[in-house]
C-alpha cells in the first residue's frame, strides 16, 4: 500500500477553495492525470456520488471507479476507490491566517495490482510518480482558485 499525501496553502478562504473543488466534474481543469469524469448515478454530489475518472499516468491508461464517502463543505471530500487500484483518498480544507487563506491536503491510501507492480509499483508508481503528479495539479488548483 502507498501512503501519499500532498498540500499547498491557498491564498483564498475555504468557501472559496470550496466553489472549485465541489464540482467533481470539473476535477479535469486542474487534475492533469484525470482525462475525463463520467458519472455513473443520478446524483453528482455528496456522500454516494460515483464516478469513473479515465486516468492517464504517461503510458498508462486506466479507469478509476470512485465514490464520495465523505462530504463536508469547505471541509472534506472523501472518496473510495474500487477499480484497478483501489483504496482511499481525501480532500482536507483547513482555514489558516484567520480564515483568509486554506491549507489544501491531498492524502491517499493506495493498493496497485501485481501488473502495476504490486508494492514496488506502490512504492515507485505512488510515492514518487503519484506525489509529483498530484503536487503540480496543488498548483494548477491554486492558480485556478487564485485568479477566478
Amino acid at each position: 500500500m502507498a501512503r501519499i499525501s500532498v498540500s499547498i496553502e491557498i491564498d483564498a478562504d475555504p468557501a472559496r477553495v470550496w466553489q472549485v473543488v465541489e464540482p467533481i466534474e470539473r476535477h479535469v481543469d486542474w487534475m492533469h492525470d484525470a482525462v475525463a469524469i463520467r458519472f455513473t448515478t443520478d446524483q453528482t454530489r455528496g456522500v454516494g456520488t460515483t464516478f469513473d475518472c479515465d486516468t492517464k499516468v504517461g503510458p498508462i491508461r486506466l479507469v478509476d471507479r470512485m465514490e464520495i464517502t465523505a462530504w463536508e463543505p469547505e471541509r472534506v471530500m472523501g472518496v473510495r476507490h474500487a477499480g484497478v487500484v483501489t483504496g482511499t483518498g481525501r480532500f482536507t480544507l483547513e482555514p489558516i491566517d484567520l480564515g483568509r487563506r486554506t491549507r489544501f491536503t491531498w492524502t491517499e491510501e493506495l493498493v496497485f495490482p501485481w501488473w502495476l507492480g504490486g508494492p514496488i509499483g506502490a512504492t515507485i508508481g505512488g510515492k514518487v510518480v503519484m506525489q509529483a503528479i498530484w503536487r503540480r495539479n496543488l498548483r494548477a488548483l491554486a492558480r485556478l482558485v487564485e485568479t477566478g
